[in-house]
């Protein structure tokens, strides 16, 4: 799902003034799909209206810095204001938020989609919990009235037994509402035909005392709240409460119980009124259910998983720990691709049984999070080995093939897993840790898992940010160019440079290219930087240029990446930086590295060879760091070998290895031969640079000479020996 929004359309029946546009599409697509659902008087534009101001709220909420889901609980309890009370209301209310709001809403470059993702869950859960809190205090609120009404009763049957119990028995045998009277022992002496109908026959109800009415899902301290109604403690007390029918199923009560006094104000029976909630329950536990947990698995989800993890985060349990396992399916994309999304769905379903089978215990939790992402939250686990043993458990659950419409579709894992103390680090940065490490699982070639360390997420993170940074790090000049020399062998002179760029970061300080090249050629940003360096290169090799009154300046060397060999533009950057410098083309060399040109098709080196038809020599870079095929020297377009430094190695002191003589013997002799010039990186003392120039090679660099610097030090040559 893409975070930018759409492009600007007509205003819509029921538009807002003033309102965004995005936002005010945003509450039509809600309008569509929830009012239906409603029972308000309003139409639907006035519905639609009426959802702008909500729809501001969520934005708003979503781009908040801090962030607090908490402002979108209002946004439910607003929603059943509007008598959005039907069952299906709800699910539509957060489908429309979970696929809509980072769409039209999105909280703006200062939020990854990653997080926005998350924000948008957690403020789903938010609204659900608002409606579901906002629904029940609806329904207390009319059970209120039934209650006052019951209340009224009692004050009635309390009169009618002082006055006349013909009219007490008429009261209590047609209350609506079950009513139940025992003695101050707990023995039940009266019931009516309400609360014999609700629990399953008075005989039933007879054979317990008040304080053995007990069931395991009722809260602790329920029998000390009827131990201080009788001793006077307090005068009645309210509760939701659970019984036990005869049939074996389960009775939720809204309970209240007093006491009933005789003519001389002492306390003599225990009055209970009890009102059938059981439907409600179960209406707020569907509600809930579909909020905490995906549709299509059934599996937790995101907001369910989240605070379950807050929860553990948030336990003071001295040396408790945490484990996550977190679980991204490798392939499965080709599935979708391949067969289709309704048997990826599929798959995903049989997956999701798989790894329900994986937990083992309690603490333990499996949840879906995204696609074809699931994670297991451990809860104080007894040590590492127990996370481990969970992930090798998930691991052998994926080892089967999983057989779905006939076919057996091969699927396997990657898991990154976190274990450390609970107290330490907060559920985004756990969930980021496992992420990282899940990735570093899949470059290890996957189906297998790694362990989270803190300093290979610290690289990690490290990169993120370079590679986020690269593109406005250009254009704010964060990037400078210094010059390595390149020595003519025979006479020692500078006959040109290579031109080498540096990252000034402003908290990293001065990177060199192996530092944030990889990232520039993956994320294509490596286009616009080579772009940069090769005309700030060729403007300081025209200005070395006008130094020179007699004869030509020194040659520069630009490096160009295998991205921008393939750039359909190239040719064209290239003659147009030598238009606007004014520079010779024979004073500009490209350097291509030997893998990017070795084995190439004569269709993929024609631009090249169009520059080198312009005058700019070519130079195969790295030559010999790859199986390079020999013969094809004769046809690829350039003129300057680059020998890498591997083969002078053995050429640092006396006496030199022979077979790197040999070898550079040979490579010198043969360029020579096809017309090729041959320069060597790497001369860091004397002894290699004595030893080069009687090999034959023409020209060298490296730190013997200089190491890279400022154009205006590219003449003062050291000639001292490296360490």
């Amino acid at each position: 799902m893409t975070t930018g929004a759409p492009a600007e359309q007509a205003p819509h029946e029921g538009a807002v003034p003033g309102e965004p546009d995005n936002l005010r599409r945003f509450a039509a697509i809600w309008s569509r799909a929830v009012f239906p659902a409603t029972a308000t008087s309003m139409t639907r534009a006035e519905f639609e209206t009426h959802l702008v101001p909500l729809a501001r709220v969520l934005r708003d909420a979503l781009a908040a810095r801090p962030f607090d889901p908490r402002a979108a609980v209002p946004v439910g309890a607003a929603l059943v204001a509007a008598h959005c009370t039907d069952p299906e209301a709800l699910p539509s209310i957060l489908g429309v938020i979970d696929a809509y709001l980072v769409l039209y809403c999105p909280p703006g470059d200062g939020v990854p989609a990653d997080e926005s993702r998350a924000r948008c869950a957690r403020l789903q859960h938010a609204v659900a919990v608002g409606f579901t809190q906002a629904l029940r205090e609806r329904t207390l609120a009319e059970q209120e009235s039934i209650s006052r009404a019951a209340l009224a009763a009692q004050q009635e049957a309390e009169r009618a037994l002082a006055a006349s119990e013909a009219r007490f028995r008429a009261v209590f045998e047609h209350a609506a509402v079950g009513i139940g009277i025992a003695d101050l022992d707990g023995k039940v002496v009266e019931v009516n035909d309400a609360l014999s109908r609700m629990l399953g026959g008075e005989s039933y109800i007879r054979r317990r005392a008040v304080g053995e009415w007990t069931h395991p899902e009722n809260a602790p301290g329920l029998a000390a709240l009827n131990g201080e109604l009788l001793r006077g403690e307090r005068d009645s007390y309210h509760v939701e409460k659970a019984y036990p029918r005869a049939d074996g199923s389960v009775l939720w009560a809204n309970l209240r119980v007093s006491l009933l006094h005789d003519a001389a104000g002492r306390p003599q029976y225990q009055l209970a009124l009890l009102e059938d909630v059981t439907e409600r329950r179960r209406l707020l536990e569907r509600l809930r259910h579909e909020a905490t947990h995906d549709a299509l698995t059934g599996l937790p989800n995101r907001a369910l998983f989240f605070e379950r993890l807050d929860q553990a985060l948030g336990t003071d349990g001295g040396e408790r720990a945490i484990g996550l396992c977190y679980l991204d399916l490798d392939g499965f994309k080709a599935v979708n691709d391949s067969l289709g999304h309704a048997v990826g769905d599929r798959l995903l379903v049989a997956v999701a049984e798989r790894l329900r089978g994986c937990l083992t215990g309690t603490g333990q939790l499996m949840a879906r999070i995204g696609g074809d992402e699931f994670v297991a939250l451990y809860t104080d686990p007894p040590d590492r080995a127990a996370v481990t043993a969970l992930a090798d458990r998930i691991l052998a659950a994926l080892a089967t093939p999983v057989r779905v419409d006939g076919r057996d579709l091969t699927v396997h894992g990657s898991i990154g897993l976190v274990h450390g103390p609970a107290g330490e680090g907060a559920a985004a940065d756990l969930l980021r840790s496992a992420d990282i490490t899940m990735y570093r699982a899949k470059e290890m070639g996957g189906n297998r898992y790694e362990i989270a360390d803190p300093a290979h997420d610290a690289r990690a993170i490290t990169r993120h940010d370079l590679t986020n940074r690269l593109p406005v790090a250009l254009e704010r000049g964060e990037f400078f160019v210094e010059y390595q020399p390149l020595i003519g062998l025979r006479d020692g002179a500078v006959h040109g440079a290579e031109a080498l760029v540096r990252w000034g970061h402003p908290v990293h300080g001065v990177l060199g290219p192996d530092r944030f090249i990889p990232l520039a050629e993956n994320t294509g940003q490596i286009v616009p930087l080579g772009r940069w360096v090769l005309e700030q290169a060729a403007r300081q090799a025209q200005a070395w240029a006008a130094e020179h009154t007699h004869g030509c300046g020194p040659r520069v060397n630009v490096n160009l990446s295998p991205l921008q060999l393939h750039h359909p533009d190239l040719v064209g950057e290239v003659t147009r930086v030598l238009d606007e410098t004014g520079l010779a083309p024979e004073a500009l060399c490209l350097e291509v590295t030997e893998s990017a040109l070795i084995g190439a098709d004569p269709e993929a080196l024609r631009p090249l060879r169009r520059i080198a038809d312009l005058g700019v020599e070519i130079a195969l870079d790295d030559f010999g760091t790859g199986y390079s095929n020999l013969s094809s020297l004769r046809w690829l377009p350039v003129s300057v070998l680059k020998l890498d430094r591997a083969f002078t190695r053995g050429m640092r002191r006396h006496p030199a290895d022979p077979v790197d003589l040999k070898i550079v013997e040979g490579i010198v002799s043969l360029a020579h031969g096809l017309g090729l010039t041959v320069t060597v990186e790497g001369i860091e003392t004397s002894t290699q640079a004595e030893h080069l120039r009687a090999l034959g090679c023409d020209t060298g660099q490296g730190w013997y000479y200089g190491r890279p610097g400022p154009p205006e030090r590219l003449h003062e040559l050291h000639l001292a020996d490296a360490g």
